[in-house]
């Protein structure tokens, strides 16, 4: 597949998770669950310790997604990268985007090796869906 095939793949998803999701609005964690929201795609954070972000409630790891999320956007250190994607691939979750910055190689082969749909070239969701600040 192209990366744009991959990216089409992606947001056909019926819902998204956010590992990595922020409170905090100047981090990427927070933008891409905003950007997720401007597009009016479903989304869920997921974080170990809040209890919401941007108004929507948090699960504490990929393990708690709901069933319906097939696409996960990735925007942790990169040793966290490599256990999410193990979770992701244990939950049946297809769809991995690396976040530039999150990527580490041996996530990437993971993803690979267990035939998933990952994004980790260096392309960004904000840039795909024209993220924008209020």
């Amino acid at each position: 597949m192209t990366i744009d095939q991959q990216i089409k793949q992606f947001l056909a998803a019926p819902a998204f998770g956010v590992v990595g999701a922020s409170t905090n609005p100047d981090k990427y964690g927070n933008k891409i669950l905003r950007c997720y929201q401007q597009n009016d795609y479903p989304v869920i954070p997921v974080h170990p310790s809040e209890t919401q972000v941007e108004g929507v409630d948090c699960v504490a790891s990929v393990a708690d997604l709901p069933e319906g999320v097939s696409s996960i956007s990735i925007i942790t250190p990169p040793k966290v990268t490599e256990k999410v994607v193990e979770q992701a691939a244990a939950k049946g979750i297809r769809n991995i985007w690396m976040q530039p910055g999150a990527e580490s190689p041996a996530a990437v082969k993971y993803c690979e090796d267990q035939g998933l749909n990952v994004i980790a070239d260096g392309s960004c969701l904000l840039v795909v869906l024209h993220y924008h600040e209020h």
